[in-house]
């Protein structure tokens, strides 16, 4: 091949930035995620208050301020610097990011305008990135604005009256309309509960520790429902990786019957209890991930209450998968192996309060008014012919009518309107109120006409093993001939 002529010097090529930035607005983030991904930075920083102002008029606006270490000048060159830090490097085990690219990346992905103010040694120093000039200019063009031009922010003023701190701002949002705005804050305060949750109820060194959004402080969210008597908390686990720790703690979240109704939605989360079941993971104190199975297990009603935690320090990143935005992980094989072990175990437990309550169908000691019949290829619910309360219908009336409830019945069992029961019982359990279909007087007076029959004491029993009688043995036990 003839190479003559040719230049084989390398050549420098420049990305177009007007669409590599375009690129790398659109990474995924969402609103809340984006600014969780702003606080860690915050939490490095060893801050104790963190307060977020946002508004919609007359420009879509959000600020940031924390009272943390703060920088210098060249410091804060540093942070606004992309991939400001190496993957690799080795960090303090409460530092909270890693590629050095989610103050710019975050706020990139919300807004055109990103300025960051802070205060160091009394002194404070400003800088921002602005997406159009950028594009305009086809450079990396940090620019130094007039600190006048921020001087009436609230938080501004706040920065000032501290020794150390940082504050961010967006300004150009074009992520969302204005009129989103609260709605947007409203998923902010319940992302920033859950994720932060163990700061805000003083983890680590962490002894105080507080986020405060338009005025309002927010309160710790624990998954977990840690501190209800009816919680489960089942027995832990170590797991060694690359001379590192993993802790994983399993819970069984109480069944509906044990919380109001209050309690019990508040811990279903926005996603539900279906959908909030499995792996919790958390690194250095900050919950990453939360309800997944990451495809080691089906996604099952019956195992709705089961929420497992795992806690990982920062130094096993590449070992889970995670990503950029710190809201996707994908365990290496190893470990899904270790999980898998611990699934079949924890949910083994964490049916049982679904399962129990389905055995009392198959109660020996009692007569049920449905039963569990097994057919070909399944089961279906039955009505139970050896009611004693059927039975005595059937030999009291003609053939005529004991047809008539038969077919009655059969139609009753196969038009059991299972779908519509399973999704009462998955979106608001505490609605069905089943049990008041049939209240004390009615059962008095059902005892009462059984009664004018002139019972025997072998029927008496049969009807005091019933569901209806079990607990009213007084209202029937008088009644044999």
């Amino acid at each position: 091949m003839n190479l003559k002529g040719l230049n084989m010097e390398p050549l420098v090529v420049k990305p177009n930035l007007s669409n590599f930035v375009k690129s790398l607005r659109d990474i995924g983030y969402t609103f809340e995620v984006a600014v969780a991904d702003i606080l860690d930075n915050s939490i490095t920083a060893n801050a104790r208050e963190v307060r977020i102002h946002a508004e919609a008029e007359p420009n879509l606006f959000f600020s940031m301020l924390d009272d943390g270490f703060g920088m210098s000048n060249s410091e804060l060159i540093e942070a606004m610097r992309l991939a400001a830090k190496n993957p690799q490097d080795e960090r303090k085990k409460e530092d909270l990011g890693r590629f050095g690219l989610g103050l710019k990346t975050a706020s990139f992905s919300q807004c055109k305008k990103l300025t960051v103010i802070s205060k160091k040694n009394n002194n404070i120093s400003i800088k921002q990135w602005d997406l159009d000039f950028i594009s305009n200019k086809n450079e990396w063009l940090l620019k130094t604005p007039e600190i006048a031009v921020f001087e009436n922010l609230p938080l501004f003023l706040e920065l000032k009256k501290q020794e150390t701190g940082t504050l961010i701002i967006w300004e150009e949002i074009d992520n969302f309309p204005k009129y989103d705005l609260p709605l947007k804050l409203d998923s902010l305060r319940k992302h920033l509960s859950l994720v932060f949750h163990r700061f805000l109820e003083g983890a680590g060194t962490f002894k105080s520790f507080n986020i405060i959004i338009n005025n309002n402080i927010l309160k710790a969210f624990n998954p977990f429902n840690v501190n209800h008597p009816a919680t489960q908390q089942l027995a832990s686990e170590k797991l060694k990786i690359n001379g590192s720790t993993i802790y994983i703690q399993p819970f069984v979240l109480p069944h509906h019957s044990k919380l109001s109704q209050e309690e019990y939605e508040r811990y279903a989360t926005e996603e539900g209890y279906t959908k909030s079941q499995g792996f919790y993971l958390y690194r250095a104190n900050r919950l990453l991930i939360h309800g997944t199975w990451w495809g080691l297990h089906r996604t099952n009603d019956a195992h709705k209450l089961v929420r497992v935690k795992i806690d990982i320090p920062n130094d096993l990143d590449t070992y889970w998968g995670i990503d950029i935005k710190k809201s996707t992980a994908r365990p290496i094989s190893d470990i899904r192996n270790d999980l898998k072990r611990i699934i079949k175990q924890v949910t083994e437990k964490g049916s049982r309060p679904y399962s129990g309550r389905g055995r009392k169908i198959e109660d020996r000691n009692t007569t049920n008014f449905w039963e569990i019949k097994h057919v070909k290829g399944g089961i279906r619910f039955s009505l139970n012919e050896k009611h004693p309360i059927l039975k005595k219908i059937k030999e009291d009336a003609n053939p005529y009518i004991t047809k008539l409830i038969d077919n009655y019945l059969m139609g009753v069992e196969a038009y059991l309107p299972l779908d519509a029961i399973q999704a009462k019982l998955q979106l608001s359990p505490h609605e069905i109120k089943q049990e008041s279909a049939l209240n004390f007087e009615e059962v008095q007076a059902l005892a009462e006409a059984l009664k004018s029959k002139g019972l025997d004491k072998e029927y008496i029993d049969s009807l005091i093993r019933t569901e209806l009688f079990k607990d009213f043995k007084e209202l029937i036990a008088n009644g044999e001939k």
